[in-house]
């Protein structure tokens, strides 16, 4: 069974950075399309992002488009979502999610394995 590890949230000012990881052990991550998903309290669970087995595919929710990034380091065995421009209303939980396939999609039900979420928490 796939398991996955977040880490790297934490509270920070509005406009600031943060970087989560996604990592596994026994298992490489290239093998998988990795997803990103978020959930603030009351409200229901929202893709962010995903990237593909290469690398060579993501897709961004328009909600953080041109904000964050999402990438890969296969020597890792980690993918990132780089978060800049922080904002309030970024603040949730942040799930990785894995599937076996080529390419991914914003809806959670496209993935098989989730990590534990990391809380990322945007206020002054």
């Amino acid at each position: 069974q796939l398991q996955l590890v977040e880490s790297g949230g934490g509270l920070v000012q509005p406009g600031r950075s943060l970087r989560l990881s996604c990592a596994s052990s026994g298992f490489t991550l290239d093998q998988y399309t990795i997803g990103w998903f978020r959930q603030a309290p009351g409200k229901e669970r929202e893709g962010v992002s995903w990237i593909s087995r290469s690398g060579g595919a993501t897709e961004y929710a328009d909600s953080v488009k041109g904000r964050f990034t999402i990438s890969r380091d296969i020597a890792k065995n980690t993918v990132y979502l780089q978060m800049n421009s922080l904002k309030p209303e970024d603040t949730a939980v942040y799930y990785c999610a894995a599937a076996r396939s080529w390419s991914g999609s914003l809806v959670g039900a496209w993935y098989d394995s989730w990590g534990q979420g990391t809380q990322v928490t945007v206020s002054s």
